[in-house]
C-alpha cells in the first residue's frame, strides 16, 4: 500500500509546485513590467494614465488605467465610429457632400483652414482627413452632420460609458454630456485607457458595426501620418492609432502588431508643465520608451 500511495503524493506534489512556479513566474513577471513603467514615470514632470493589453493572450497592465481623463483627438476614434455605423444603417452615403464654411473653421492639426470656403468634400474623404492628418475642421464638418449626441449614444449603444465628446473642436455644438458640471474640465472629450484599449480590441475582432467596417477602420487609422509616441523607434511594426495633443496634454491610442503578439495601448500624458510643440515633445519620448516596456512585459511568453 505505501508503495503505491508514495509516488502518488510525489506527483501530485511535483504537479502542484509545477503550477505554483508558472503562477509565481507570472507575478514576478508582472512586478518587473510594474517596477520598468514606474521608474520611468516616477521622473517624469506630468501624470501618466495607461492601459495595454496582449489581444492574442488576454494579459494586461494598468496604471491609473480606468481614471478618466481628457481626450484630446482620441476622441475622434468615437466620432469615425458613429460614421462607419450611420452609413452600414442606409442613414448615410459615403458620397454625401459637406461643405468646408467658416464657422466650421479650426486651426491646429490639417489642411483645410488653408483652403477656400466652399469646398465640397464627400462624407469619406472628410473622415479620412480627420483620421490620417486629425484634421479638426474636417471633424467639425462631421460632427455638423451628425452631432455630438449621436457620436455619444452610439458609444452608448456599444456599452462604452465612460468615453464621451462634450462639443465640436473649439466650441459649439455642445452635447448633452458637455452640459454636465462635471465634464466641463474635459474640455473636447472624455474616456479611460482601459475603454479605449477595449474600443481597438473590439475593431481588432471585428465586433465594431460589423467585420468589414471594423477592418476598414483599423486599415485607416494604420494610416495615420504621426508616428511621434507609441511605435516611435519601431518603424518596421505595423500600427492602428489615433493621437492627441493640447498644451499640457499628448496621448495615443494604438495597437502594435509586433512578432511578440498584438499589443494594444492607451497612454495619457497630461499636466506637464509648459507647452513644448515638436515632434521631440517630453511625453511623446516618455510614450516611445513606455510603449517598448509594454511590449517586452506583455509579450506572449513561449
Amino acid at each position: 500500500m505505501k508503495t503505491v500511495f508514495r509516488p502518488f503524493v510525489l506527483l501530485v506534489a511535483l504537479l502542484f509546485g509545477a503550477n505554483l512556479s508558472a503562477a509565481q513566474v507570472a507575478k514576478q513577471g508582472n512586478d518587473v513590467l510594474s517596477s520598468r513603467v514606474r521608474a520611468e514615470v516616477n521622473s517624469f514632470q506630468g501624470k501618466v494614465y495607461l492601459f495595454a493589453k496582449n489581444l492574442d493572450t488576454g494579459e494586461t497592465y494598468s496604471l491609473n488605467g480606468d481614471e478618466r481623463v481628457r481626450t484630446a483627438s482620441t476622441i475622434k476614434i468615437a466620432v469615425m465610429i458613429e460614421v462607419f455605423a450611420r452609413v452600414a444603417d442606409g442613414r448615410a452615403k459615403w458620397t454625401d457632400e459637406l461643405v468646408l464654411t467658416k464657422a466650421a473653421r479650426y486651426a491646429g492639426s490639417g489642411i483645410l483652414p488653408e483652403l477656400g470656403d466652399g469646398l465640397r468634400l464627400s462624407l469619406r474623404d472628410s473622415i479620412r482627413l480627420m483620421m490620417t492628418l486629425s484634421d479638426n475642421t474636417a471633424t467639425n464638418m462631421v460632427l455638423d452632420y451628425l452631432s455630438t449626441d449621436a457620436v455619444n449614444a452610439r458609444m452608448e449603444s456599444l456599452g462604452f460609458k465612460q468615453t464621451r465628446i462634450m462639443r465640436r473642436v473649439g466650441g459649439g455644438g455642445e452635447s448633452k454630456a458637455g452640459k454636465e458640471p462635471d465634464n466641463k474640465r474635459f474640455g473636447l472629450g472624455a474616456t479611460t485607457p482601459h475603454e479605449m484599449v477595449e474600443i481597438m480590441a473590439n475593431l481588432d475582432r471585428g465586433e465594431i458595426v460589423n467585420q468589414d467596417a471594423s477592418k476598414e477602420m483599423i486599415d485607416l487609422m494604420k494610416r495615420e501620418q504621426s508616428r511621434y509616441a507609441i511605435g516611435r523607434t519601431t518603424p518596421d511594426v505595423p500600427m492602428a492609432s489615433k493621437y492627441g495633443a493640447l498644451d499640457a496634454l499628448r496621448s495615443c491610442v494604438a495597437i502594435l502588431y509586433t512578432k511578440q503578439g498584438k499589443i494594444a495601448m492607451a497612454i495619457t500624458v497630461d499636466d506637464m508643465p509648459q507647452p513644448f510643440w515638436s515632434v521631440d515633445n517630453p511625453a511623446y519620448l516618455l510614450m516611445s520608451r513606455l510603449s517598448l516596456i509594454l511590449v517586452d512585459g506583455l509579450a506572449a511568453k513561449k
